[in-house]
Formats: structure tokens, sequence, C-alpha cells
């Protein structure tokens, strides 16, 4: 039972900061310790993943406020005069932001379409999982359909994960 609630955490925390690998945690734990089973550890991993990119996909679809210090910053930038800085940089992603407008408009046209994109990530990580998190809540996706997509893709790819170092130990032999 300590593994999983010491998995669950970094798997929370690799879902809110990037820089936390719960892949490479799985593998070693699974390497290391014969005692967690893997389709457990694939649940409690699944479970933190989700739990963290929750959210992102609260805040972006604008269900949690950010903290007044970074809300009172942001405004406070867009209240100052434009710098040459500035506008060189709007220039240079003006292109970009047109396409995610796009993407986000097309996602919120065909929810279906977004529902099988957000689950393919959850499985491959391609598109990026954060990014899919964001856009969709930014799409204003169902909850539950967030969660059953998101919660069936990194349980079914964690769990492979966790079972692989067995699997490759079994091969060896």
């Amino acid at each position: 039972m300590g593994w999983l609630l010491i998995t669950f955490g970094v798997a929370f925390g690799s879902a809110i900061v990037p820089l936390v690998n719960a892949e490479l945690f799985v593998v070693g734990l699974c390497a290391s310790q014969h005692n967690p089973h893997w389709l457990w550890l694939g649940a409690a991993v699944a479970a933190g993943q989700i739990a963290g990119k929750l959210l992102y996909f609260l805040a972006a679809r604008g269900s949690i406020k950010l903290p007044k210090f970074l809300h009172d910053r942001l405004h406070r930038v867009r209240e100052r005069p434009p710098t040459e800085r500035r506008e060189r940089w709007h220039r240079r992603t003006k292109v970009l932001r047109s396409k995610v407008e796009a993407l986000r408009e097309r996602c919120q046209r065909h929810p279906n379409w977004m529902a099988g994109t957000y689950g393919v990530s959850s499985l491959v990580g391609l598109p990026p999982f954060m990014a899919t998190s964001v856009l969709a809540g930014m799409v204003r996706m169902r909850m539950s359909t967030f969660l059953a997509a998101g919660l069936a893709g990194r349980w079914v790819r964690f769990s492979l994960l966790a079972a692989s170092p067995a699997l490759f130990a079994g091969w060896l032999h």
C-alpha cells in the first residue's frame, strides 16, 4: 500500500510539473521492487496523472481562477504600452496563434474528434498529453469524458510500462 501511495504522489507531481518523469519512476520501481502488482501500479499512476491534469483542465475551462498575484501580474503586462521587442514577438507568433485558434474552433465543432484525440494522447503521449488536457478544457469537453478517456488511456499505458521489466527479465532467462 505504501508504494501505491508514493506512486500516486509522484504521478500527481509529474502531471503538475513536467520535469518529473512518471515513466522512469514506474520502470525503476518495478525493476527494483517485486511487491507491487503492475495493474495496481498502473491504476495508481493513472489516478495521480488525471488528478493533476484535472487542475489544468479546470483552469482552461475557467472553473479555477489564477491566484491573485499571477492575475494582477498578467493584467499589468497588458496595460503597459507595447515595446519593440513585444511587437516583434507578436509578429513572430501570429501564425502559431492563428493555428491554435483554428484548432480550438475545429475541436468545438467536432467534440467526438476531440475526445478521440485526447484518448489517443492519454495512451500514446502524442500529441502531448498536457496540451490536449488544456485544449479539452478550452473546448469545454464534458468532465465525464475527460475522466473516462484519460483514466483508461493512462491505466493501459502505465500498466504495460509497469509490466515491462518483468516481461524483459523473462525473455532474458
